[in-house]
């Protein structure tokens, strides 16, 4: 099966990139435009039949070509603009990527799938996130398969927004559409904008922490890995107009993630100047902030047989290891500049 990945240089992309390479799947067409956040780098080895291609899946007639030259079996639509504060001070980028180059992709696919021999063999899994459901107050129940889409960002909207298409397409056209929705990710690769691997870089640096409002702001912490092992599955064994929540149910306050980090890195890396929960700094807080994300991954483990096996004490720890035996990665000539504050 020759498997299409849009947004495969980015840090889940590469991710699941990587592991269907090293389970022997494929061939395997990794696409990318190559935007701010990704990395040649975190992709394996892609020797023949494998290969890399440089695309936007917001020109159609390049998208045409590639399908036409490499003829998969299956698409994960990873490609995305993906960090909320920036979608604040530039939505517009996320309306062209998310939504319009979603519309792209799957017309180019309407076209080269219905000539197909086995239609209905064919699968395009839709990764999506579950920041499209909104915010959770403290007594909600968790995100499910059947909670109502309530978006509060212009990120979250774009995604959203992507999903609707996707699944209108499945129901107006019959394109075999699978659609995953997951919990914040962490891991090896992660560009450095994003609460983890920002932290981890400030903190090694001596620079203030920001944390945003009071720190208590809530996410379900899911690795990276177990998320593409999660999107492997919904390929395999899951169902066309299905929809499938990846999440591990370790619930942590922003606040104890960065806690865990100071902790974590004064006793491998400890700093002169004294504990680093000294540079905790509060900052002003992300308009439109939703306080929690939680997901309640029965359906997933029931339908599809799988869970998250990393817990996040067993994946901050290999992220941080991986973080100080990457130290240019942790760099990258990021600085972590304040962003959505418009």
């Amino acid at each position: 099966m020759t498997i299409l990945v849009t947004g495969a240089a980015g840090f889940i992309g590469s991710a699941l990139t990587r592991r269907l390479v090293a389970l022997g799947r494929g061939p395997v067409i990794a696409l990318d435009r190559l935007g701010y956040a990704a990395c040649l780098d975190a992709l394996p080895p892609l020797p023949s039949p494998h290969a890399f291609i440089r695309a936007d899946i917001r020109d159609g007639a390049a998208v045409d070509a590639v399908l036409q030259q490499y003829r998969p079996q299956a698409i994960f639509h990873l490609a995305a603009e993906t960090h909320v504060d920036r979608s604040i001070d530039h939505p517009g980028d996320f309306i062209e990527h998310n939504i319009l180059g979603t519309f792209q992709l799957l017309e180019a696919v309407r076209r080269y799938w219905r000539p197909l021999p086995c239609p209905d063999d064919f699968r395009f899994v839709h990764v999506s996130t579950d920041e499209v459901f909104g915010s959770l107050e403290a007594d909600d129940a968790l995100f499910s398969t059947t909670s109502p889409y309530r978006p509060n960002s212009p990120y979250s909207a774009s995604k959203a927004a992507s999903d609707h298409l996707a699944r209108a397409w499945m129901t107006t056209y019959g394109l075999p559409v699978i659609v995953t929705n997951c919990s914040n990710n962490f891991g090896p690769w992660q560009f450095p904008e994003k609460l983890i691997p920002l932290v981890i870089q400030k903190a090694l640096s001596g620079l203030p922490l920001p944390v945003y409002g009071d720190g208590g702001h809530r996410r379900d912490w899911l690795h990276v890995d177990d998320h593409a092992a999660g999107l492997l599955a919904a390929l395999e064994r899951g169902q066309p107009g299905q929809t499938y929540l990846f999440g591990a149910g370790e619930d942590r306050s922003n606040l104890e993630v960065v806690n865990t980090i100071c902790h974590q890195l004064d006793q491998l890396r400890p700093d002169p100047a004294g504990p680093r929960q000294r540079l905790i700094s509060f900052v002003a807080d992300r308009p439109g902030h939703d306080r929690r994300y939680g997901i309640d991954a029965s359906h997933a483990r029931d339908s599809l047989g799988w869970q998250a096996e990393t817990t996040f004490s067993a994946g901050i720890a290999s992220t941080i290891g991986w973080c100080l035996d990457h130290p240019d990665w942790a760099g990258r000539d990021y600085h972590g500049p304040r962003l959505g504050l418009s």
